[in-house]
């Protein structure tokens, strides 16, 4: 009986493995020393194990296959083999092959990193995940009155499709607000941004369609478009913080012929570029004239640090005056608290309605407390004393973060964005994997690069969060200079702590 569930094949799993240094015979090492080629093929393989780009229970290529395509001898691939079976990370069977595994007692790997629970916070840093505790009191006061605002909604059958009518006209009346004339049938509340993206991409990108997107990205996007079968085709971001390469975009948008195209224009993750009212006004036009979609991912617009509100963009919708051709997604969970998975989307008439009726299929609707929560923030005014709060709490941990990682890993390179959650760490050199395994065993998480691209790219970078205070975040930092200093080593990353020297 076969124990895989898919197959890598030699000339999927070389390019792969391209930017790991497994091509040579002896691959050498930070510091003078120098691994076998068999031991970097075995390291290779199992980072793209546990980075998710190679999945768990996949069959590998025979040896001699591998052999040939990486340019190495057989006996090179199969003592890489044999070592992944020793740290377990291989298994195998005679006439049916060898698959991917992880060690027992070892999470599955993947694209995203799931939160820590609470109860291990005090023991591990978590810099995984882009999210802060609530801003209080406004949450509880939400709440609250949510709670004094359901015995109307209770006395009807509850199902919303679209969303809460109240909640749809406050989201509505903001867009309007914001320079985007919007009627309340223009928009439809879903379970967090994530649902909105899931919607839009099961109407608009069936398995196989093509989907354009910056490279790097939001890692959970990006995997929720792989899993839906979407063909993706990455486009370089744009040299600084100013946000897209407008020529990359041109090219791929006409030769490639995408069916969507997903940006974040606003403080982009990871990399927290904003892009300006040109690059906007030229990326919709471009779109409109290759027929591409251009779905618009604004969960982080709300969190301009050092913008001025009359110097902040219009949102990219303003600049699509047919109506048809952007599709903006919103979410309280980055702003607010990722707690209150209310999103949304805006976009025109006939698309709601489109993914209403498709919605039959899905989740039927979202919770109507937590509606009725948002719309109490909107018309309390509650929101905005919420977004400040929060804007205030962030600007004094971007300056925690940008002043520990200058003091404890002065050779990494970053540009601080004026706006977001996020800071794009480029690692001297490192790879960001590694950091990232040698890190959490020292009590530190961070998303490694390749979590926010495709094929292995950004293998030199790791993203980190604002979401500690000082002394956190010089505690993190020296905690990723002795994983970073572990790497430089060339030290095995996974023998225990105890035997490292």
């Amino acid at each position: 009986m076969p124990q895989w569930t898919s197959t890598v094949g030699a000339g999927q799993l070389a390019r792969l493995l391209g930017s790991r240094d497994a091509r040579g015979a002896v691959a050498p090492a930070a510091g003078g020393a120098h691994v076998p080629a068999y031991r970097a093929l075995a390291d290779g393989v199992r980072l793209l194990v546990l980075e998710g780009r190679v999945p768990v229970a996949a069959r590998l290529p025979a040896e001699r296959e591998l052999a040939g395509a990486l340019s190495v001898s057989r006996t090179t691939v199969a003592a890489a083999f044999e070592a992944l079976r020793a740290d377990g990370f291989l298994e195998s069977r005679r006439g049916s092959g060898s698959w991917t595994a992880v060690p027992a007692g070892r999470p599955l790997p993947g694209r995203g990193l799931d939160p820590l629970p609470p109860e291990a916070g005090g023991s591990v840093i978590d810099l995984g995940c882009a999210a802060l505790p609530a801003p209080e009191p406004w949450l509880t006061r939400a709440f609250q009155g949510a709670l004094e605002a359901l015995p109307p909604t209770a006395r009807t059958h509850g199902d919303f499709p679209a969303g809460l009518p109240a909640l749809r006209e406050a989201l509505a009346d903001r867009y309007t607000t914001l320079g985007v004339p919007t009627m309340p049938e223009q928009i439809m509340v879903t379970t967090g941004a994530m649902g909105a993206i899931a919607a839009i991409c099961r109407l608009f990108a069936p398995a196989g369609e093509r989907i354009a997107v910056e490279h790097p990205s939001y890692a959970n996007v990006l995997q929720l478009m792989r899993e839906a079968g979407a063909r993706l085709v990455p486009v370089p971001m744009g040299e600084g913080l100013g946000g897209w390469d407008l020529s990359a975009w041109r090219r791929v948008l006409t030769e490639a012929s995408p069916r969507l195209a997903y940006v974040m224009a606003d403080f982009q993750n990871p990399t927290g570029a904003l892009a300006d009212e040109e690059r906007r006004r030229d990326l919709v036009a471009a779109a409109r004239g290759a027929g591409t979609v251009l779905v618009v991912d604004e969960t982080m617009a709300d969190l301009a640090l050092d913008v001025a509100p009359a110097e902040r963009p219009r949102p990219v919708a303003a600049f699509d005056h047919g109506g048809a051709g952007v599709i903006t997604v919103g979410s309280a969970s980055k702003a607010v608290w990722a707690g209150l998975r209310i999103g949304w989307v805006r976009a025109a008439p006939e698309v709601i309605r489109s993914l209403v009726a498709a919605r039959a299929r899905a989740d039927l609707g979202t919770p109507v407390f937590e509606q009725l929560a948002l719309c109490w923030l909107l018309a309390s005014g509650g929101w905005d004393e919420a977004i400040e709060q929060r804007r205030a709490e962030i600007r004094t941990n971007r300056s925690a973060v940008v002043a520990a990682l200058a003091e404890h890993l002065p050779t990494w390179d970053f540009a601080v964005p004026n706006g977001g959650l996020t800071l794009w760490v480029r690692t001297g050199g490192l790879s960001g994997s590694r950091i990232a395994e040698a890190g959490e065993r020292l009590g530190v998480r961070v998303a490694s690069g390749p979590r926010f691209g495709l094929d292995g790219a950004f293998e030199g970078y790791i993203r980190i969060p604002f979401i500690v205070d000082t002394p956190l975040a010089t505690e993190a930092a020296t905690r990723l200079s002795t994983a970073a200093s572990m790497v430089s080593e060339g030290l095995n990353v996974d023998a225990p702590l105890g035997h490292i020297a």
